[in-house]
């Protein structure tokens, strides 16, 4: 039985495979505006638009990262996004060799009634945002799952939600 999927199943595979190729690997691109303002901060950047693209734009044309990084996780705004000079940030890297992954997840929630574990949110929408996502040009996508280590965690909801909420997100992309 064909699934939905098997028109990709090709390009996946490929996809995989060069990512795990020897001596590369996956560059974590996919900080959000919050977090990479704290990267500015530390160097006494303004944390704006403009120094976005051009810190990206600098670490994606940074001469032979493709011998080096055989994927790059973005953040939506740089997966739609656009260098200095008006070049797709995807497209960049792409042309270089260099796979595009997406992060996916919209972030995490507490669940009630634990002491302080969380779920991953995102699942609402994921098929439509996918689309987008591969038309841009991402081939992988990043879902975060946090379990808490303690005497008493993870518990048996935590663990149920966190392998619900991964089957679904791996049945989705």
């Amino acid at each position: 039985m064909k699934h939905a999927s098997g028109d990709f199943e090709a390009e996946l595979i490929q996809t995989a495979k060069d990512i795990v190729a020897p001596g590369k690997g996956i560059l974590a691109a996919d900080e959000s505006t919050g977090t990479i303002g704290k990267r500015f901060d530390s160097i006494g950047v303004e944390n704006n638009l403009d120094n976005r693209i051009a810190y990206r734009t600098l670490l994606f044309d940074a001469p032979g990262i493709e011998q080096h990084i055989s994927g790059v996780i973005l953040y939506d705004e740089t997966a739609r996004g656009k260098t200095v000079d008006n070049r797709g940030f995807c497209e960049v890297l792409k042309a270089r060799g260099i796979h595009c992954g997406i992060k996916v997840d919209m972030g995490l929630v507490d669940i009630g009634g634990t002491d302080g574990e969380t779920a991953t949110t995102g699942l609402d929408g994921l098929g439509k945002r996918c689309k987008e996502y591969y038309d841009l040009g991402c081939r992988f996508a990043k879902w975060r799952a946090v379990l808490k280590i303690d005497k008493c965690c993870p518990s048996e909801v935590a663990i149920h939600e966190t392998a619900n909420s991964l089957a679904r997100y791996g049945s989705i992309c």
